[in-house]
C-alpha cells in the first residue's frame, strides 16, 4: 500500500518537532564576554612597547652581538680586533688591528652574510626603524680596541688596559646606553635615565 500524500504532511510536523532548537548566545553572555575581553586588553596594552621603541632595542642588540663578536675573534684569531663607530654615519665597523693606526676603510673584516660584504653595521637601515647612533666615546676617542686576549686596551698596538666608555642609540622614543668595562671587558646595556 503506497501512502498518499496526505499522510506525509501530516507526518512533516511530527518530524520537525523531534529536532533540538538551535542553542544561541543571550545578550547577558555576549557582554560578560565583551567585559573580559576589555579588561584583559587593559592589562596587556601597556606592556607592549612602540615599534621604534622595539627596533631602537633591536640595534642595541646587534651592538651588543659585534662587540662579544670582536672580542671572541680577538681571541680565537690571537689579533687586535677594533670596533670603529663612525657616529655621523650612523654605523660602525670591526676592524683588523694592523700596527698603531686604525683604517676604517681597508681594515675592515670581510663577512659575506651582510649586505655590505664586511662587518659594517649602519643603523639607518629600515629593520632599525630609525634608531639613530647619538655618541661613542671610549678612552675620549670613537673606537674601542680589544687585545689577544679580547680585553679592551686604550689604543690600537698598546698593551695599557683601556678605561671603557659607552655608546648611546636613540629613537623617536626612547635611548639606551651601551657600556664596555675597562678592566674586564665586559658589556652592560640599560635606557637614558628620563626615558620611561
Amino acid at each position: 500500500m503506497t501512502p498518499s500524500p496526505k499522510s506525509f504532511a501530516a507526518c512533516r510536523p511530527a518530524m520537525h518537532r523531534g529536532r533540538a532548537r538551535a542553542r544561541a548566545y543571550t545578550l547577558v553572555e555576549v557582554l560578560v564576554i565583551v567585559v573580559i575581553l576589555g579588561i584583559l586588553g587593559t592589562m596587556v596594552v601597556p606592556t607592549v612597547s612602540p615599534a621604534a621603541e622595539l627596533r631602537a632595542q633591536s640595534a642595541v642588540r646587534t651592538l651588543v652581538s659585534d662587540i662579544t663578536f670582536a672580542q671572541s675573534d680577538a681571541m680565537a684569531f690571537q689579533r687586535a680586533r677594533a670596533i670603529y663607530f663612525d657616529v655621523e654615519g650612523n654605523s660602525y665597523s670591526i676592524l683588523e688591528v694592523n700596527g698603531s693606526e686604525l683604517d676604517p676603510e681597508n681594515d675592515v673584516i670581510y663577512d659575506p652574510s651582510r649586505p655590505s660584504g664586511t662587518m659594517t653595521m649602519s643603523f639607518s637601515e629600515p629593520r632599525f626603524g630609525g634608531a639613530r647612533l647619538e655618541s661613542a666615546v671610549f678612552d675620549e676617542q670613537a673606537f674601542i680596541v680589544f687585545d689577544e686576549m679580547g680585553a679592551p686596551v686604550n689604543a690600537p698596538g698598546s698593551n695599557s688596559p683601556s678605561a671603557g666608555g659607552m655608546a648611546i642609540i636613540s629613537s623617536p622614543t626612547a635611548s639606551y646606553w651601551v657600556a664596555i668595562d675597562g678592566f674586564t671587558g665586559y658589556v652592560t646595556t640599560g635606557k637614558v635615565d628620563g626615558d620611561d
